[in-house]
């Protein structure tokens, strides 16, 4: 059945340029809002200062163009979302759902990688801590329309995540949660490499008394040497020439159906025979989620 208030949204960080890998994930995204006949918003989430890569976000919005992704509405930048994610952070200190931590990355790392809780009733001030959500109702699965039931570590479930790192940087678990509340945004499709941080998620939307999105992760491109496409492995950004054939590739990635005369259509028309012919239930499953005992292992072994 189709939903006009669908909204879907593809939230790239200016951490480098899109790649084949960032492909996949925004046409993905773009064709499950278009075959539902909603909206489709794009999101700059660029919170991490020392992460982000002069011109990146202009280059980012200039490929999907180029690619005959077009968006509806204003591109939304979470550098200019500080307010909203403060208020946010003082609502949950109010409610005592949140409290000052100044345990180091170390000792975590020295007690298995998951954090143990040892701040959680000392009552510290803000001087060098980070924010840490106290979990009251911890998520350990959830369905995924695509990969179906996951679940996820218990241990990593029950911690108290990071909301505000200790160097004031707002965390992505929070800015995420947040901005896709106000956008409103109905489903989040994206890559399966954030899989495990989405029953954290889950657990703030709940804390805030927000309606929760449905979720679909699509499987991840990799490389001839078997690890993700990434920016952080240095995949090459997409090709600035005929954008026809590099979609094709990535719809025969998804494993959707093509036209057999796409070589003679114009890019709109090859987007909306894709669209009209969009089918979730073809897109392959990631290969079954591991269970691990910390964060690190989870994401290296999803890669």
């Amino acid at each position: 059945m189709l939903a006009s208030h669908y909204v879907g949204r593809f939230a790239p960080s200016p951490s480098g340029d899109l790649h084949f890998g960032s492909l996949i994930a925004a046409l993905g995204s773009y064709l499950q809002a278009r075959a539902q006949r909603g909206q489709w918003l794009v999101r700059i989430e660029d919170i991490d200062p020392p992460r982000e890569v002069a011109g990146a976000a202009g280059r980012i919005l200039s490929a999907l163009e180029h690619y005959g992704l077009h968006w509806d509405g204003q591109v939304i930048y979470q550098s200019q979302r500080s307010e909203a994610y403060r208020a946010t952070l003082d609502w949950l200190q109010r409610q005592d759902l949140s409290y000052y931590c100044t345990c180091t990355r170390s000792r975590i790392q020295q007690i298995g990688g998951l954090y143990d809780g040892h701040c959680r009733q000392l009552r510290l001030g803000p001087q060098g801590a980070a924010i840490r959500l106290r979990q009251s109702n911890p998520v350990y699965a959830f369905h995924d329309r695509l990969q179906g039931e996951l679940r996820a570590d218990p241990a990593l479930a029950q911690e108290d995540f990071i909301i505000r790192r200790r160097d004031g940087l707002f965390a992505y678990n929070l800015a995420v949660v947040i901005d896709d509340h106000f956008q409103g945004v109905t489903e989040i499709v994206r890559g399966a490499d954030l899989i495990e941080p989405t029953v954290r998620q889950i657990a703030l939307y709940q804390q805030l008394q927000a309606p929760v999105p449905t979720y679909v992760h699509l499987p991840l491109a990799l490389g001839n040497n078997g690890i993700k496409l990434s920016k952080q492995n240095h995949a090459p950004a997409l090709p600035t020439g005929d954008p026809r054939p590099v979609l094709v590739a990535a719809l025969k990635f998804l494993r959707q159906p093509l036209p057999e005369n796409w070589q003679d259509l114009d890019l709109p028309l090859l987007l909306s025979w894709a669209v009209e012919h969009w089918q979730l239930a073809n897109v392959p499953r990631q290969q079954a989620i591991p269970q691990c005992e910390n964060t690190t292992a989870f994401s290296k072994q999803l890669g």
